[in-house]
């Protein structure tokens, strides 16, 4: 019925995008361009850590394999963490192409010295500077991006950007076998990495032509830019991530989920060396991790399509587990290769539930502080995985346990997979019930009630119900402004808070939101209208509101079934209780617990737009009016449900006044006694 958000560029086609994304040229070189260090990128991983376990497989045994292997992953990861920062600020001072053009040729350089010369302490020395260069490289291409492509098709190339990223590591593996066969065939085995590290050395030099031909990058000032240290980001980012039970289990979720993949990176080349697999069958296993995130992410969350997220989210993680633990005993390559497969699968699901929720879940104010806090917390954890795992593995070396004629090899390599399995279950757990949405739901029967297609209905209520607030109003109320300082002011007070708006916050809503609001739909009848709100509002109650109101959260939505009273049943002159029955139906009777009529005359809430946005707000003015007339009716029907805020005025003003009324239906701890919020709230208009 109206915008809820500033967060969706006009002018977005549904069809066709990335073609037209990838039409224009600079941005498709620079696409190429991420593509190949991409690529590069992991190739080096599987080539380094070849090379650093065929230079100590003769002389120094299993455990040197292991510290070796272990040392590369580590001086991988280290500048990351050290001189991260650095990167983007010198992306914002010097010449960005000029930048990338020269990082990836010191990286050739780089590459092609390291089979030259051949030592296990220069291939430490190289790969460390590799590493540093690279921090350059990804900040000024991360800039450029934006400076390439319009505005309303940045979230398009950063898909593409994602894609290219991570899609490329799949190939990177297959590539890697087959010069793995190739390299076996006519090489020493100690030479056997090289012909992969040659290959890579010169996707960079490819990259770094294809960005010197680039035009249409600005040239830099010299402007300085404060850039937070790594410690600051995680101290600043737990403050605003962990206030909530829900985000709290995400971070745990996902970081705990890192720490048993950095397991499995950092000992897979020296477990598959165990089971007398060669580079092709690490290439090979380094594939199915990501084949298995991709089958998790398309087709994982497809199969368990009602199933709730949240509770996926920690049932992930633990199948994950429970995986490693099968990975770790069963010693067959082939098993091995289809089980990684499965924990790729597994740790898909969880990612893209993990990465979802958090924007889902926390406001637009915190989101960029948030991803940077979880993105830095992994860093370190996989640094600190990286570090100590290879030397645990080490230090418990390689046993033959017998019993009469069985002998079985148990060695560092197993026990530490071992170790993350039991971590991923433990984490697993944890998310599950700090995120559990259907508590008192028995999981077994919600599981099998998903895979049949039948969601698992409970007969009796569970747990204690939640608040419900919606925020009702004319056209440039200030409705989405005001929804989002009170989740603000909630969570700042220790309340988990759901914010959401209608129509359009499931998927089936976002369908229903594109034809209502759509100008072109001019053929559109006054009871499809009508029927279309209730139905997005039946798919929105069921999926979003009810889940959270049944663990405790207090909900805060943009519009709720008094918008569709006002709007189709006065504005649009049909009978007000039919329509009203329709949607108790609709929501199987539930009613905000408050309600917020933000008031304004819409001769200065339609002022506040350039130009009319959906079909609402190009309704005529007669409209609008009976449109307000219709929210003052009902606000004046239910006096003890409803507030009404005069909107026209100053937004502190308005702030203060709700958050007065919130405070009488809170659940406890009310807090009362706190500072004034509103001082520090951004002067935000809608």
């Amino acid at each position: 019925m109206t915008r809820t958000g500033a967060a969706e560029p006009r002018g977005h086609d549904s069809g066709g995008r990335n073609s037209s994304v990838l039409s224009i040229k600079p941005f498709r070189r620079l696409w190429i361009a991420l593509s190949l260090s991409s690529l590069g990128d992991w190739l080096s991983i599987l080539a380094l850590t070849a090379l650093a376990s065929s230079l100590t497989g003769k002389t120094g045994g299993f455990q040197a394999q292991s510290y070796a292997v272990g040392g590369v992953l580590i001086v991988k990861m280290l500048p990351s963490v050290i001189l991260g920062p650095l990167g983007g600020a010198v992306a914002d001072r010097f010449d960005r192409r000029l930048t990338m053009v020269i990082a990836d040729i010191c990286r050739f350089g780089l590459f092609v010295s390291i089979p030259l010369v051949g030592r296990l302490d220069w291939l430490f020395i190289a790969t460390f500077l590799v590493e540093c260069v690279t921090l350059f490289w990804i900040p000024a291409k991360d800039a450029t991006i934006p400076n390439l492509v319009p505005r309303d098709r940045l979230e398009q190339a950063n898909q593409l950007s994602l894609m290219a990223t991570y899609g490329s590591a799949p190939v990177a593996a297959g590539l890697f076998s087959v010069l793995a066969l190739i390299s076996g065939a006519f090489f020493r085995k100690t030479d056997q990495a090289d012909l992969a590290l040659y290959i890579n050395a010169l996707t960079f030099l490819i990259s770094a032509f294809t960005i010197f031909t680039l035009k249409g990058i600005p040239p830099r000032g010299a402007e300085r830019v404060s850039v937070p240290s790594m410690l600051k980001q995680i101290g600043d980012g737990w403050r605003f991530a962990g206030s909530t039970p829900v985000i709290r289990g995400l971070i745990i979720g996902l970081v705990g989920a890192s720490a048993a993949g950095g397991v499995v990176i950092a000992i897979a080349k020296v477990y598959v060396q165990a089971l007398r697999g060669g580079d092709a069958a690490y290439g090979a296993v380094f594939a199915a991790v990501f084949i298995g995130l991709a089958l998790g992410m398309f087709l994982g969350l497809r199969m368990l399509r009602g199933f709730s997220r949240r509770r996926l989210f920690g049932l992930s993680i633990v199948v994950a587990g429970l995986t490693l633990i099968l990975i770790a005993v069963i010693q067959n390559l082939v098993v091995v290769v289809f089980m990684t497969t499965f924990l790729g699968a597994a740790a898909g699901v969880a990612w893209v539930i993990g990465y979802t929720l958090v924007g889902l879940e926390v406001s637009d104010d915190l989101r960029g502080r948030t991803f940077a806090f979880l993105q830095s917390l992994v860093r370190v954890v996989l640094l600190f995985v990286l570090a100590v795992v290879p030397l645990l593995a080490g230090l418990i070396g390689a046993h033959q346990v017998r019993y009469r004629s069985v002998s079985y090899r148990f060695d560092g390599t197993n026990a530490v997979l071992l170790l993350a399995a039991l971590v991923a279950i433990m984490v697993g757990l944890i998310a599950y019930r700090q995120m559990d949405d259907r508590r008192g739901i028995p999981l077994g029967r919600d599981l099998a009630g998903a895979l049949r297609g039948v969601p698992y209905v409970a007969t009796e209520p569970i747990g204690n119900r939640g608040v419900l607030i919606a925020f009702e109003g004319g056209e440039g109320a200030g409705k989405t402004t005001q929804s989002r300082l009170t989740a603000i002011w909630l969570r700042d007070h220790g309340y988990e808070v759901v914010t959401t708006r209608e129509p359009g916050s499931t998927k089936v809503g976002m369908r229903l939101r594109a034809i209502l609001l759509d100008k072109e739909m001019t053929g559109l009848s006054t009871r499809a209208e009508t029927l279309l709100y209730a139905a997005d509002r039946a798919d929105h109650v069921d999926g979003v509101i009810q889940p959270a109101l049944r663990r405790g959260a207090i909900v805060v939505t943009d519009r709720y079934i008094d918008s569709t009273l006002a709007y189709q049943g006065h504005g649009r002159n049909l009978p007000v209780d039919e329509i009203f029955e329709i949607n108790k139906w609709a929501t199987a009777g539930l009613l905000p617990d408050l309600t917020v009529l933000l008031d304004v005359p819409p001769s200065v809430g339609l002022n506040r737009f350039a130009s009319p946005a959906d079909r609402m707000e190009s309704e005529p003015h007669e409209f609008h009016e009976r449109v307000r007339r219709g929210f003052r009716a009902l606000a004046d029907a239910e006096p003890h449900r409803y507030v009404i805020v005069d909107a026209s005025r100053p937004q502190a003003e308005i702030t203060r006044e709700i958050q007065d009324r919130i405070r009488a239906i809170l659940p406890d701890p009310i807090p009362l006694g706190t500072e004034d919020a509103t001082s520090t709230f951004p002067a935000v208009t809608e």
